[in-house]
């Protein structure tokens, strides 16, 4: 099995505040390493699915070479938050205990914005292949999930992504499925060079990789699903999932395409 860069995983240390964007409730935190990160919460919408997929979208995006925060497993202590007055978020936390997700802040990054930015080509077409293969629902005009930082774009948020696990049963005929939803990709109007990008990605990526990444998912959050007890199994469903979607790649590159 390949070897890979393992995620740091840091003590929360302060809440805040809340940053109320898109339904989860992520919020602005400290850290006992001294840095602020952007806090994925267990506790919140789909709750360790999204942590999952924000794990699996994130790190197959650096390992693509796109611009993405550090992410990192942040310990949320049993006392955290007794304090907090918001009764919605006091039980948000009450609910997270435990092991969650984070993401380096990036103090002074301002939202993409389509119509104000254009952007590369093929980096368009870089996102837009990235987003087909994990199969991400949230890269659209209202909600880029696109950060401008340091004169680079960062890419943000893979919650949305792995369609597959909400309904588990069927996630082979999804590896291989079309993907209509991509025609309201924020990028596709400029993805002029996806051919390009399909080549380039399909030999970064393989099945080493893909079983390295998904043993470093943290099996509480597999078992939280309630999908199946033998967390082997589950493993091998996602890293199966993503092996058959890259042999899938030349098929969902041309349905984007044909899609723009």
């Amino acid at each position: 099995m390949e070897n890979i860069q393992k995620l740091r995983t840091v003590n929360v240390t302060r809440y805040i505040l809340p940053l109320r964007e898109g339904g989860s409730l992520p919020a602005l935190a400290d850290a006992d390493d001294g840095f602020k990160y952007v806090l994925k919460f267990r506790g919140a919408g789909q709750r360790e699915k999204a942590l999952i997929s924000e794990f699996l979208g994130g790190e197959i995006a650096r390992r693509l070479g796109l611009k993405v925060p550090e992410l990192v497993f942040a310990n949320l202590d049993p006392a955290f938050g007794r304090s907090e007055g918001d009764e919605e978020i006091q039980d948000l936390l009450k609910g997270s205990q435990g092991l969650n997700l984070a993401l380096h802040f990036l103090s002074g990054a301002i939202n993409y914005d389509a119509l104000a930015m254009q952007i590369d080509p093929l980096l368009a077409s870089k996102i837009v292949w990235l987003d087909m293969l994990i199969t991400n629902v949230d890269r659209t005009f209202r909600n880029t999930n696109m950060l401008l930082w340091k004169r680079e774009l960062w890419l943000i948020d893979h919650g949305a992504a792995f369609l597959f696990h909400h309904s588990w049963n069927n996630w082979e005929k999804n590896a291989k499925g079309p993907f209509p939803i991509i025609k309201n990709h924020v990028l596709l109007p400029q993805a002029s060079q996806l051919e390009e990008a399909n080549e380039l990605f399909k030999g970064l990526l393989n099945d080493d990789f893909f079983e390295a990444l998904v043993a470093e998912i943290p099996e509480e959050w597999l078992l939280a699903g309630g999908d199946s007890e033998d967390v082997s199994a589950i493993r091998k469903v996602y890293a199966g999932f993503l092996s058959q979607r890259l042999s899938y790649s030349d098929q969902f590159t041309k349905e984007a395409q044909d899609a723009r």
